[in-house]
């Protein structure tokens, strides 16, 4: 009969997650050594943290829960911040942290925290192993992390329960249930058809939804029938190809878009989140119709009506019967991607951010995985990176987190491991996330890092420019970039002009090993491009 953590062992392999991340502590190394006998690979991270951001990227790119592992005490608690990630953007991911067994557990001081209670906010469900139960759990847990919408589920792992014999279920159900698809019938979607009928000029706001039910396709057969402009949230780029004629740009809550969203007469959210948007009421007066595959809870969109349903059959059936709109999106698309390329165009000596971000897209092939980390640099990155397929751009939107860049990049090279994969970062994430190098080195997982090096925090030093106060402790600086890559086994190589830039990027791409690109950027116009994309 198998023990607790070969149950567990052989659950993660079969639901499609090969390896376990994370770092161990001593309850860990069972369930190390039952991955090991069924093929699975232990990656080893130097911070607990990069180790659930690495397995929550995995999960958001192939549905499939990413595992990450931690000791208890200190290792549970450095590694919440990596599964808030996954709570706040919405990530299929098991963490496991270890724990003393019951006795000890009930009188011992040190090293014991209520580790339940430390994940309840931030995780889906919480339990703690026991053989005679683990079976259940475990589908549970699956189940759960993969719900929408996704998310962490945490297992405590008492040391008394791993060697133990799983007792076995009298009839055991599948990880996950079949899940079919029904499209509703033309009847089903007289209300949307309506209100897709009295419209002229509708507009299209794309979140993640459309992403958990695999509905790019249909996303871009809608807006093509209606002729619509498509805004997406940064964490949905790619939903429809960037260079499609539709695509307006990105949702980042400034007054610039709110131009383009009030010339339409009808706003349609389709599988929009409210976590992926800015933190204010929403802003908009005009008729607003909400296409998605789960109820908001939330209710931050007054949308009436609200379809709810299974979305890629919902917009495959409005593709087809919907009224063909009167064409005005390509224009007024074209238009706004001019309008925030003219406001990013702020003057620079040298290298410019928003210049290195196009050389960056020239050079780095159309299949390329981009991370992008929290920072001033974000800004640039969401609006000039292109990705033309889904979950070729990830970041930490909802939880905003620094440090995701690098450990994000690892989850999609295991996900993608034949294509190139770039992480943007500015120099204070990259510092937040710099042991994982030695990771990528040693797993072979070799990434492209660029780093926009403007020598401080340069997103707190446009807030504090912006309220009228001096640059006081944001300054980094005094980074030797290659010296730095070398220690970790990596490249690395510092430049300061377009031509340097391109020259290293594709100097990266052929060598396929982990490449650190420190840009030295003038980030002088930072403030000027908040203040015309974004209020802050």
């Amino acid at each position: 009969m198998p023990t607790t953590v070969e149950v567990l062992a052989q659950a993660f392999k079969d639901m499609g997650t090969p390896f376990i991340v994370g770092h161990p502590g001593g309850e860990s190394v069972e369930l190390m050594r039952a991955a090991q006998e069924r093929g699975m690979r232990f990656i080893l991270m130097k911070q607990e943290v990069a180790g659930a951001m690495l397995a929550s990227t995995w999960g958001e790119i192939t549905g499939s829960p990413g595992v990450c592992l931690s000791t208890r005490g200190p290792g549970a608690a450095n590694m919440v911040n990596g599964v808030a990630h996954a709570w706040m953007d919405r990530c299929p991911l098991i963490a496991i942290t270890d724990q003393y067994s019951a006795p000890t557990l009930a009188t011992g001081l040190r090293q014991r925290l209520d580790q339940q209670a430390l994940y309840a906010p931030v995780s889906k469900w919480s339990t703690v192993v026991n053989a005679k139960s683990v079976r259940q759990q475990i589908r549970r847990a699956v189940r759960t992390a993969c719900a929408l919408p996704p998310g962490p589920v945490h297992f405590d792992m008492p040391q008394s329960e791993t060697t133990q014999q799983a007792t076995e279920l009298v009839a055991e159900g599948p990880l996950m249930p079949q899940t079919v698809s029904i499209a509703p019938d033309k009847d089903a979607l007289k209300e949307p058809l309506r209100v897709l009928a009295n419209a002229r000029r509708p507009i299209l706001l794309v979140g993640l939804g459309v992403f958990w039910s695999r509905a790019s396709a249909e996303l871009v057969a809608l807006a093509e029938r209606l002729g619509a402009p498509v805004l997406t949230t940064s964490k949905c780029k790619g939903a429809i190809p960037e260079d499609h004629p539709l695509r307006a740009g990105c949702i980042i809550g400034g007054l610039i878009e709110r131009k383009l969203i009030l010339q339409s007469d009808l706003i349609i959210t389709i599988g929009l989140d409210a976590i992926e948007l800015q933190p204010k009421a929403w802003p908009y007066t005009l008729p607003v119709m909400s296409l998605a595959g789960t109820p908001s809870l939330d209710a931050l969109v007054p949308a009436a009506p609200e379809v709810v349903g299974d979305l890629k059959g919902i917009l495959a059936g409005l593709a087809q019967w919907a009224p063909e709109g009167g064409g005005w999106g390509e224009k007024v698309a074209k238009t706004f991607r001019e309008e925030v390329v003219a406001a990013l165009d702020t003057p620079a000596t040298g290298l410019s951010p928003q210049r290195a971000m196009e050389v960056a897209r020239s050079v780095l092939p159309r299949d390329t995985i981009a991370t992008c980390d929290a920072g001033a640099s974000r800004l640039l990155v969401v609006q000039k990176w292109q990705s033309y397929g889904a979950r070729e751009f990830l970041t930490s939107n909802g939880l905003g987190s620094m440090g995701f860049a690098i450990p994000g990049a690892l989850g999609a090279r295991l996900a993608h491991p034949g294509r190139p994969v770039v992480a943007f970062t500015g120099d204070g994430g990259f510092m937040m996330a710099v042991a994982e190098l030695q990771t990528s080195v040693r797993e072979k997982l070799p990434i492209i890092v660029v780093v926009f090096d403007d020598e401080e925090i340069g997103l707190i030093r446009v807030k504090q420019e912006i309220k009228g106060l001096p640059a006081y402790g944001v300054k980094i600086g005094g980074i030797d970039w290659e010296k730095l890559a070398q220690g970790f086994g990596a490249d690395g190589v510092v430049v300061d002009n377009e031509h340097a830039f391109g020259d290293a990027l594709k100097a990266a791409l052929k060598t396929s090993r982990t490449t650190v690109i420190a840009a030295r950027i003038d980030a002088s116009g930072y403030v000027a491009q908040f203040n015309a994309l974004r209020e802050l």
